[in-house]
Parts: C-alpha cells; sequence; structure tokens
C-alpha cells in the first residue's frame, strides 16, 4: 500500500487551516475559572449582536434540561460555584453529567445560561467586571476571528468542562436521539464546480440527507475521517458513532475542487465551500476544505475536514 494514514494526512499540503482556532482555545483553557466564564459571557453576548442562534430545541436540549432547570432555581451564590466547578473541571454530579453531554449538548447549555443571565435568572458577571489582560487578549482574537472561527472556538472551549465522563465512576455518556435519513424522495443533490467523482458527490449528499450509515459504506474498511484539529479517526464503526453524535443537523455546501492523480492508482481530491451548522442563522457559515483520498476503487481511504484560514482560501486550489 503506497499510503498509510499519517502519509495522506499530507495530501494538499498548501491548504491554510485557521490556526488561530487552536491557538485561542490554548489561551482560554490557560484563564483562571473567573476569567473564563466572564469570557464566554462577553463572547456570547458580542455575538448575539452580529450572529443568529437557532431555536434551543435544535440540539435536543430536553436531554440537560434537567440539570438546567436545576441550576436556574438555585440562589446566585450557587450557581455562580456551579459555573465555576465546570470550568475547574471539579468532580461534582452536575459536571460528571455535563461531561457527560455531546459537544452539541454542552454548546446548547452555555447559550441557556448566557439568555438566563441576560434576562436575571442565573447570576451575572458582576457589573464592571474587568477581564484581566490575558482574557482580555483572548477575546480579541475571538472578535478578530470570522464567524465561522468564532463558533469553532466557542464550542471547543467548552467541550473540556465538567469532569471527564471516562473517570472511574462516572456517568455514562449521553447519545442524543439519531434522527432518521431524510427521505429519498426529499433529497437534494450537490454540484461540484471541477468535480464529477460519484464517491465525492454520494459522500456529501449522504452527509447532507443524515444518511451516515451510507457515507460510511463509501470508505474503505480501515478508512480515517479527520475532523477539524483533531486525530484522525479510524474504521467504518469508529467514523458511523463520530458523525451519529456530532454532524446531526450540519448542512454542506461545497462550491468547487480539483482533482489528481495519485501513486499506484489513488486520486486525491479537494473541495472547498461551507457547512453550515443547526445553532446558527443560515448566513453563517464555516469556511471548509474536505480532502479525499480515494483507492484504486473508488473507495474513500482518507478525508480531512480543515476549517480556512480565510474566505479567500476557498478559491485556493492549486498544490503547493
Amino acid at each position: 500500500m503506497p499510503f498509510t494514514i499519517q502519509s495522506a494526512q499530507s495530501i494538499f499540503p498548501g491548504t491554510l487551516v485557521a490556526d488561530v482556532v487552536p491557538t485561542t482555545i490554548e489561551s482560554f483553557n490557560q484563564l483562571k475559572a473567573e476569567d473564563q466564564l466572564a469570557l464566554l459571557w462577553f463572547a456570547y453576548t458580542e455575538m448575539g449582536k452580529t450572529i443568529t442562534v437557532a431555536a434551543i430545541g435544535a440540539a435536543n436540549m430536553v436531554l440537560a434540561q434537567g440539570i438546567l432547570e436545576q441550576i436556574k432555581q438555585m440562589p446566585f451564590e450557587a450557581q455562580t460555584q456551579v459555573m465555576c466547578d465546570l470550568a475547574n473541571r471539579a468532580d461534582t454530579p452536575i459536571c460528571r453529567s455535563y461531561a457527560s453531554f455531546s459537544m452539541n449538548l454542552k454548546l446548547g447549555f452555555w447559550f441557556q445560561l448566557a439568555e438566563w443571565m441576560e434576562k436575571g435568572l442565573v447570576a451575572p458577571i458582576p457589573e464592571g467586571y474587568q477581564l484581566s489582560p490575558k482574557a482580555a487578549s483572548v477575546l480579541q482574537a475571538i472578535r478578530q476571528a470570522d464567524s465561522g472561527q468564532q463558533i469553532t472556538i466557542l464550542r471547543n472551549a467548552v467541550v473540556n468542562m465538567g469532569f471527564d465522563p471516562n473517570a472511574p465512576g462516572s456517568y455514562k455518556k449521553v447519545s442524543e436521539p439519531v434522527a432518521p435519513p431524510t427521505a429519498p424522495a426529499l433529497r437534494t443533490k450537490v454540484t461540484i464546480e471541477g468535480i464529477d467523482n460519484a464517491t465525492v458527490l454520494a459522500y456529501i449528499n449522504n452527509m447532507n440527507a443524515f444518511d451516515f450509515d451510507a457515507a460510511v459504506a463509501l470508505f474503505t474498511s480501515e478508512g480515517a475521517l479527520q475532523p477539524p484539529f483533531e486525530r484522525p479517526i479510524v474504521g467504518q464503526q469508529a467514523i458511523l458513532a463520530y458523525m451519529r453524535e456530532q454532524c446531526q443537523g450540519l448542512k454542506m455546501m461545497p462550491e468547487r475542487g480539483v482533482s489528481e492523480p495519485a501513486e499506484d492508482g489513488y486520486t486525491q481530491i479537494k473541495v472547498t465551500g461551507k457547512v453550515q451548522t443547526p445553532w446558527f442563522g443560515a448566513n453563517v457559515g464555516m469556511n471548509i476544505a474536505w480532502r479525499f483520498l480515494l483507492d484504486p476503487q473508488g473507495k474513500i481511504f482518507f478525508v480531512a475536514v480543515d476549517l480556512l484560514a480565510s474566505p479567500k482560501e476557498l478559491l485556493n486550489l492549486v498544490r503547493k
């Protein structure tokens, strides 16, 4: 075999990813809990002015509603302590439950708290609170990022809060209900300028129809999917589990692409476009590149999903 998962990661090396995202998340994680909470509050407040947040039910928030209502009924001092515990990853029942949520549930959890803080139902950030210089720098980095990068930064900032679900005695991970695939008669088909590869088109169409079983069937048995800023997920069952947890409600909108022959009958294809999430208005999309490596039989051996550095990268389809 001419390719390994590791070597496949280097296809289309000229792709410029949004390094601001992991850099900003790392800076966020180094802040003290109070600054993390204040920064989330300020960031969500500012995002609300420029980004439309969809209905809270979009991520099956009923799974988190019991804990949210429990927090809502607490005195302000106890509410503040719960939020600090989450940021500090303290070993408490609420932190264990939170850590068992999917990424979308965690995002929705904090959006609900932010909404209640605005309404005075949950302890607000003290009036006149001043962010530390480090926290102010992180907030400025978020301000300067484009909307898709902001979404990713804030989503990833909350994912590691709470108590580690893999720790002994913690709760079993909560799985959101998997919506049935879109009925065949209601499915739409994408077109990609410069690309007519049946596997790539089928992958995008199946993902948009939430037909994850059909999408995974396009992979080789030991194929891999690499989400943005994560390690490759290897094997069809692992990929399917990831898709069911993280890809519900996503809308992929590819625009253009380029196809090149690779070694020993393999084909590498790069497609650029946008992805919309169920959490934000239709005018907000993440600028994305998909880098496919197909084996000689047309199966997906590897696909990387990259969050791009800037909108102009959508047009950058030259191999470097």
